[in-house]
């Protein structure tokens, strides 16, 4: 039998939120109102739809006692700046990727995904039950700061390149807009990586300034016209499950009647998966009309060489990385046991399955 866990809780917590939040028996008629920055441009597809879906969320879950305004990065002119402006007050609420700041926080690095890592399912087993959640809570905590999981991409592709990519030599050299660790495996292999805000993305291909991107998926990518100056389209090694992060001030959350805490967090769970859910409808009929109207894009996967040459460079940073900081180490313990775990099972549910329609 489970203990009683998050899911139990959140039962629970939802019937007495429900009870809590009815106009007769609210603990007060105050309407608190929360600003929220997120890193993606005005109206932004999918990304964009978690943060105004959480919103929506909390604003009719509280009786419009919870009022959440959004600021994309077109007003606040900050993309990757979520997380100093959330820690110091400028914001309440963010909405980013933990990976953006890992030159900042090396150990945010770990909560958005990890190359030959967890899918999402495996990764939200480990947020939710695996020990996920309280680890992120350590690592943000120390920065006046709680993060939640805010959505997952799933699955992402492993990027456009203007040139085929045949063998490790390929690799050096080649200048790629690509973040998180898997920039720093590229760059043990001899490539360039570098990180660049979703709308500059376009021109920094088309003018050269980089030679190849990832972005997400056939989800975005398409909209964003990278196949018309980019023609290979490579499979996915780097990001198998990217989760984005729900930032809050802990001070400001703190503030917030106990009603009104557990009614954010109901929405940002619920937004977190139905982006999931987006994100993978969206994927799946941009693939299908990718293949009738642009022929043209190759879609590739690297060789076996190159595959096995990241395989072994990110095995040895990750033991780098666990060597040099105690935390670190206890981060990557704790995915790499969960993950053992949940891939025995993947393999024999979903890979089983899959393997069995293809004979």
């Amino acid at each position: 039998m489970f203990k009683m866990n998050f899911s139990k809780k959140l039962i629970m917590a939802a019937a007495t939120t429900a009870v809590l939040a009815t106009p007769a028996m609210a603990a007060d008629d105050k309407v608190y109102k929360l600003k929220l920055a997120e890193t993606w441009p005005t109206n932004f597809p999918v990304f964009g739809d978690a943060t105004k879906n959480m919103a929506a969320l909390a604003e009719k879950m509280s009786n419009g006692r919870l009022k959440i305004t959004i600021d994309s990065k077109n007003k606040h002119k900050a993309p990757l700046g979520v997380f100093d402006m959330v820690r110091s007050g400028q914001y309440d609420m963010g909405h980013s990727a933990s990976y953006y700041w890992k030159g900042k926080v090396p150990n945010t690095l770990y909560f958005t995904t990890m190359p030959f890592g967890m899918t999402a399912p495996e990764q939200y087993g480990w947020f939710y039950y695996g020990g996920g959640q309280e680890l992120m809570d350590e690592v943000y905590g120390k920065f006046n700061l709680m993060s939640f999981p805010g959505g997952n991409t799933g699955n992402q592709m492993g990027g456009w390149f203007q040139k085929e990519i045949n063998s490790l030599d390929d690799l050096k050299g080649l200048k790629m807009r690509i973040p998180g660790f898997a920039g720093e495996v590229l760059a043990k292999l001899g490539a360039k990586p570098t990180n660049i805000p979703a709308g500059e993305l376009y021109t920094a291909l088309e003018r050269r300034t980089i030679d190849a991107l990832e972005w997400v998926g056939p989800s975005l990518d398409l909209r964003m016209g990278f196949h018309k100056i980019a023609p290979y389209y490579y499979t996915g090694w780097h990001e198998p499950a990217t989760e984005l992060q729900f930032l809050i001030n802990k001070k400001k959350f703190e503030r917030l009647p106990a009603d009104l805490q557990q009614i954010l967090k109901t929405a940002m769970r619920t937004a977190a998966y139905d982006m999931y859910i987006q994100s993978y409808h969206a994927s799946a009929e941009n693939w299908a009309s990718m293949k009738t109207e642009f022929p043209d894009i190759q879609v590739k996967s690297f060789p076996n060489e190159v595959i096995d040459a990241m395989r072994k460079a990110n095995d040895e940073l990750l033991a780098e990385k666990a060597a040099a900081d105690p935390l670190a180490k206890k981060i990557l313990d704790s995915q790499a046991e969960y993950l053992k775990k949940a891939r025995a099972w993947t393999d024999i549910s979903d890979r089983a399955y899959l393997n069995s329609l293809s004979k």
